[in-house]
């Protein structure tokens, strides 16, 4: 650990994991009406390889930062979607659209709105950032925090779906430099 980050007792990957599926497991079976696998989990320092679907990046930040990822192939991904808007029927959505990555972006927010919640319990209140979804084929999505990431795979029929969950302790804010007023919180 630098100088200028925070001691603190490292998270339990065994913990993270099990919020991870209990948080997935809720979103599939309440949201999607869904049933949803989960494997083992795995603790890796790197990123994941090249990607050919859907990926979903969402910030987490507090005392602890770090990112969040869902990803899956696309055809899960619109299968997800359909079950999302409105219940529709698995095979009536055959290509990405906005509304699919819309539902991606959503659905991410689900689950990892309720691990920030677990992780709040431990680790005091955090913020959550608007999802960034990515789609495309042989690409690479690629945080540049540091620390290992939380892998829990999910088998959602033939498909897969992956989260990963990063976190660090944040750096200590700098102290103010002379002159300069503490930043204030606009009331409205």
């Amino acid at each position: 650990m630098t100088g200028n980050q925070t001691t603190a007792a490292p998270l339990d990957p065994a913990a993270v994991a099990a919020s991870i599926r209990a948080a997935t497991e809720e979103v599939f079976s309440t949201m999607l009406g869904l049933e949803s696998t989960p494997g083992d989990y795995a603790v890796v320092r790197d990123a994941p390889g090249a990607i050919d679907g859907v990926v979903a990046l969402i910030g987490l930040a507090g005392t602890w930062v770090g990112t969040g990822m869902v990803s899956c192939s696309a055809s899960l991904a619109c299968t997800l979607s359909a079950h999302l808007l409105q219940g529709e029927e698995e095979g009536r959505r055959q290509a990405v659209d906005d509304e699919v990555l819309d539902s991606l972006a959503e659905i991410t927010n689900m689950i990892l709105g309720n691990v920030k919640n677990f992780l709040e319990e431990q680790l005091g209140p955090m913020g959550l950032s608007i999802p960034t979804v990515i789609f495309g084929r042989n690409f690479t999505a690629r945080s540049m925090g540091e620390g290992e990431w939380v892998v829990v795979p999910f088998a959602c029929g033939v498909d897969h779906l992956e989260v990963r969950l990063r976190m660090t302790p944040a750096r200590q804010p700098q102290p103010l430099r002379h002159g300069f007023a503490p930043p204030h919180a606009m009331r409205l």
